[in-house]
């Protein structure tokens, strides 16, 4: 039981994660103008790249977390910050309720719009693999006002797993927050439109906004019932 409830609060918090939306819609972006511009070898090999970045950030941010909460903080978070930590979620999953997404037949998400023309530019002219892997470190940089709370909470939990298993948690957080892109690309190997997922988007638009909100919340009772009153 004691190193169930770690791997469930990492995996609970890496499918919330997932749910987000900002890398997903960056890739089609990078899709839609890379099949304009290159053979499909070559955009595959850009979309590679692309999700290599949002893994590579999402890996080093999660163990950074932990580290720091390791060298500088003594350890795994006390009960105050913890229930700092369970308001923050109460909170995020109100803010995505109401403003995650943007109102209209749309899955623009809350992004202010220079930064939002910003990652679509840069989608656009996307060239070389290095580009791409920027791109995947950007846009995954950009969801951190959403996604940072919940690698806490997973880095929290990774230091309650033994030392030989710390690596392998943090290994399957960063594998589950980046299905999604791999999902995607595996769909338009197989011959999905960059038009038909969008659509598919926006119809189920709010369902991931319910979705991911309700994450937000069973997230943050299942850390107060496990690890606040425990």
């Amino acid at each position: 039981m004691d190193i169930l409830v770690p791997y469930a609060e990492v995996i609970l918090a890496a499918v919330i994660h997932a749910t987000l939306q900002l890398s997903l819609g960056s890739l089609l972006l990078l899709y839609h103008a890379s099949m304009k511009q290159h053979i499909p070898k070559r955009t595959r090999q850009l979309v590679s790249n692309y999700i290599a970045g949002v893994g590579t950030l999402i890996l080093l941010s999660v163990a950074g977390i932990a580290f720091t909460l390791e060298r500088w903080l003594g350890g795994a978070l006390y009960t105050e910050e913890l229930l700092i930590v369970v308001g923050m979620l109460v909170a995020l999953a109100i803010a995505v309720w109401t403003f995650y997404y943007r109102f209209g037949k749309s899955t623009e998400l809350w992004l202010p719009r220079t930064v939002a023309r910003f990652i679509n530019q840069r989608a656009k002219t996307t060239q070389s693999d290095t580009e791409a892997f920027g791109l995947g470190l950007l846009t995954s940089f950009a969801e951190w006002p959403f996604a940072l709370v919940l690698m806490v909470v997973a880095a929290n939990s990774i230091l309650g797993l033994p030392s030989e298993q710390q690596l392998l948690a943090v290994a399957i957080y960063t594998i589950i927050t980046i299905l999604p892109p791999l999902i995607l690309r595996g769909a338009v190997r197989k011959g999905k439109t960059v038009v038909e997922i969008q659509r598919w988007r926006v119809k189920h638009k709010n369902f991931f906004r319910v979705l991911t909100g309700v994450g937000f919340l069973v997230l943050s009772g299942f850390l107060f019932a496990f690890e606040v009153l425990k």
